[in-house]
This record gives C-alpha cells, sequence and structure tokens, in this order.
C-alpha cells in the first residue's frame, strides 16, 4: 500500500549554502550483502577519493542487509577507524529497503548510493551530485547506455540491460536511458516526498522511484559513466529480471488508475522569486499535441471501421452519427488519461459530457459536409464518402483540441507551496520530519524490521 506524503508541494530550487557546521553536505549509502571481503577495500578506495576532490562535508554509511558472515564487523571496524565513516544495520534484506531506511534518516541535502564493487569510476561522483548542489536538478543517474559511456560487461549483461530498458520506454514511456546503473543520487527534500511512494524494497526500488519523479515532472540528470562489468557480481539476473517485470505491471496499473499524488511533487515554474508568482503557464503543450494526435489517427481508423460496418445496415448519415458517437466516446476517454493525465473517476462524467458537446460540433462537421456531397453528387460512392469524412475531421481537429486543452481539460492552477522564511537557506525541513537536524539517527534507535549499531564518528571538517 502507498503511503501519503505531506501534501504541501515541492519548494522552488535552490543552490545549497556554502557549508552548514556540523552536516555533511553528501551522505553516499553502500548497501552492502556478505560482503565481507569488497567491503574494506571500496570504502577506503572511495574515502579516500572524497577526501581528495570532493569540496564539501560528505559521510559514508555502510548500510548492511542482514548479512550472515563478518560483513557487519567490517563495518564497524571502518566507521571506528576513518573519519565521516558509519554503519547501520538491518536485519531483513533488500537493497531498496536499505536505501529507503537510510535516506529517510539522513540530514544530508543530498543522498546518494553505489555498488560495493564500484563498477562506476568514481570520477563521476562529482558531476552526478553537482546539478543536485546547485540546484539545478532533482535526481541524477548514471547512465552506461549513454553514447560517450564506456562500458566492460559481457554480451548476457549487456542484452538484459538494453532490453529491459527498451521495455521501460514502450510500457511506462519511460524517457532515462539506464534505470539499473547502482550510481545515483537525489536531494532530500525530494526524497522526503519521494520515498513513501515507491512501494519495492529489492532491485526494483531505482527503476520505481525513477519512473515516479518522471511523471511527476522532476528533472533527472544523467552521467555518462566509465563501468566495467564485475565478474563476481551475486546479482540473479533471471530471478531479478522476473520481479522487476512484476514491478513494471504494478507501477503502471497504479499509475492508469491514478492512486499515486504525484501532484504533491510539482515544483514551482522557476528559482527566480518572481516566477513562483507566475500563474496559468502552460505545460508540457508538445506532449499534448503529440497524444492528441495519436489518439486522434487511432481514433479516425476506428471511426472508419464503425461507419463502414453501420453503413451495411442503414443509411450514411445514421451510420455516421452512430459511428461518430462511439469513437467520441472511446476518443474522450482515451485523450483524458493519455493526453492530458487526468486520472481516476473523479469528474469523468463532466468530461464525458463536455465531450459530447465537442462530438456535437464533429457531427455539424460531418453531417454538413455529406449533405454538400450528396446536393453535389446525387449518388456519391461509397470511397468519396469516406475521403470526405476524413478530410471533415481532420478539419475539425484542431478546434476539438483547443476545446479539450481549454475547457474540457484545462490545467489546474498549482497548489501554492508554503512560503519560506528568506534565511539563505534552502533545508526545508519541517521541525517533526523524521530527516530534521534536530532528530539524528540515534546509534542506538530500533524498529520493528531493523536494528541499528551507529558508531558514527564525528563528521569530516573539509581543511583543504
Amino acid at each position: 500500500m502507498y503511503t501519503s506524503p505531506s501534501a504541501e508541494t515541492l519548494p522552488a530550487r535552490e543552490h545549497l549554502p556554502v557549508g552548514v557546521a556540523g552536516r555533511p553536505v553528501l551522505d553516499v549509502v553502500i548497501p552492502v550483502y556478505n560482503e565481507e571481503k569488497d567491503l574494506e577495500p571500496c570504502v577506503r578506495r572511495l574515502h579516500d577519493h572524497l577526501s581528495r576532490t570532493f569540496p564539501y562535508d560528505f559521510r559514508i554509511t555502510v548500510a548492511d542487509n542482514a548479512s550472515t558472515d563478518a560483513t557487519p564487523d567490517v563495518a564497524r571496524s571502518l566507521a571506528a577507524g576513518l573519519p565521516a565513516v558509519r554503519s547501520v544495520r538491518l536485519e531483513q534484506k533488500g537493497r531498496g529497503r536499505a536505501l529507503r531506511t537510510v535516506w529517510s534518516a539522513s540530514e544530508a541535502p543530498v543522498l546518494a548510493y553505489m555498488d560495493v564493487d564500484l563498477s562506476t569510476d568514481l570520477n563521476a561522483l562529482l558531476p552526478l551530485v553537482a546539478p543536485l548542489i546547485s540546484g539545478h536538478s532533482d535526481l541524477a543517474i548514471g547512465s552506461r547506455l549513454a553514447r560517450s559511456s564506456r562500458v566492460v560487461r559481457g554480451p548476457k549483461r549487456e542484452f538484459v540491460s538494453r532490453a529491459y530498458n527498451l521495455i521501460l520506454r514502450g510500457s511506462l514511456a519511460a524517457r532515462f536511458s539506464d534505470a539499473q546503473c547502482g550510481f545515483k543520487a537525489i536531494r532530500r527534500e525530494v526524497a522526503e516526498r519521494l520515498l513513501p511512494m515507491v512501494e519495492d524494497t529489492g532491485w526494483f526500488f531505482d527503476t520505481e522511484m525513477l519512473v515516479l519523479a518522471e511523471r511527476a515532472g522532476l528533472r533527472i540528470h544523467e552521467v555518462p559513466v566509465d563501468w566495467v562489468d564485475d565478474p563476481d557480481s551475486t546479482v540473479h539476473i533471471v530471478r531479478t529480471a522476473t520481479d522487476d517485470l512484476k514491478g513494471v505491471l504494478r507501477v503502471g496499473r497504479a499509475l492508469a488508475t491514478g492512486s499515486l499524488p504525484l501532484d504533491r511533487l510539482a515544483r514551482p515554474f522557476g528559482d527566480d522569486p518572481r516566477d513562483r508568482e507566475l500563474t496559468g503557464v502552460p505545460g508540457g503543450l508538445a506532449r499534448q499535441l503529440v497524444g492528441f494526435c495519436v489518439v486522434g489517427a487511432l481514433s479516425t481508423l476506428f471511426y472508419v471501421v464503425l461507419y463502414s460496418l453501420f453503413r451495411l445496415g442503414v443509411g450514411s448519415q445514421p451510420a455516421n452519427a452512430a459511428a461518430l458517437l462511439v469513437s467520441a466516446v472511446a476518443n474522450t476517454a482515451a485523450n483524458r488519461r493519455l493526453t492530458f493525465g487526468v486520472r481516476g473517476r473523479e469528474r469523468a462524467a463532466r468530461h464525458q459530457a463536455q465531450g459530447l458537446v465537442v462530438f456535437a460540433i464533429g457531427l455539424a462537421l460531418t453531417s454538413g459536409s455529406l449533405a454538400a456531397l450528396g446536393a453535389a453528387t446525387g449518388d456519391p460512392a461509397h470511397s468519396t464518402e469516406l475521403a470526405v469524412l476524413v478530410v471533415a475531421n481532420l478539419a475539425a481537429t484542431v478546434v476539438r483540441f483547443l476545446l479539450f486543452r481549454l475547457w474540457v481539460f484545462p490545467e489546474r492552477s498549482p497548489r501554492t507551496p508554503t512560503r519560506r522564511k528568506a534565511t539563505g537557506s534552502s533545508d526545508t525541513t519541517s521541525p517533526t520530519s523524521p530527516t530534521s537536524p534536530t532528530s539524528p539517527i540515534s546509534p542506538t534507535t530500533r524498529t520493528d524490521t531493523t536494528t541499528r549499531t551507529d558508531t558514527t564518528s564525528p563528521t569530516r571538517t573539509s581543511t583543504r
């Protein structure tokens, strides 16, 4: 069951402050399961890289997913020996569960994660988080499928990865290029509202998060990466692919029924204070035009088939009216959901009634065309009738689109987000939020699903 976050919409993006004493800007999570061999060299290499190259304070969090080997001991040793490293122990498996647990409790304004094998070149880490720090983007992902990426992996994994992303594009209309690369980042205020909507706790967590973010209109930044496959990876490809396909069906059904409150992830138009006062800014016009044309083309084919069938038993005018009525109902329903993104049953009857008014306009145009054709030729051929009707429908398309956009499915004014005081900070966490700086993770905090052993060292203060 999806959990509804706060009704408050997202604030406008702002550049993060230069530094906040006692709080890291970046929290990099490394989810692990039975990685006693690779964990220590991975964390030390990442810690050294961030210490040398990252211009802000950082933290590395090792999230142990119920490991049964010596991984918890290695994690505690690293947390005790390295500054800005901590360990969190979870008693249930699941990469998504680990990320949700740590990200939801972190006070860092930028949250990231990477796989323990460090298959992705660490030189891409700063380009990954820079758009989030600057306020340009909401999420950032590493992409192995970008043209400038350099990837070394076997043909089996290459085929599975590309096939999976093609499925996402075809079924969920995803536009990001690589859903499964273990190299992602998100702004904390976005995570606070987005994570409660993400249901998966395993490998599909990434995909679900990205699909919902994209559907909500959030900006996703992609970074081409250099990536070398880990031959010792323990990921079960077939089982993971099966679970992912089940997730695709579940998310697709949720999006189709409108059960997700994605409007709560809306951003103001721009980052200039004057832009936040703008109302009535048209959104998605190009996408709506494309969707309307596709629906219109299919509706026209449907109309032609219906007219041809009805014409076998009745005259041209009754056949035209019946075919247009049926196709108009289907056209309104399709445009409502696919073109203008209206979900659920609310106002559905009213939209259909308004669609029938638009249908009446189309009926007047097509009926008038048929009447004019009959007056001109007397007994026109069936093919001539069809040609005239198609032209009449095309002529009515512009009027139909304008009526749909401006009258039937007008854009609703976004709810005005709660204004913040001009403090120069982009921290929008409320005092009662679980991620508020006043309620950090406690080393002894326990929940019904997790047990944490946190040996956090004091956050490193940059001396570079």
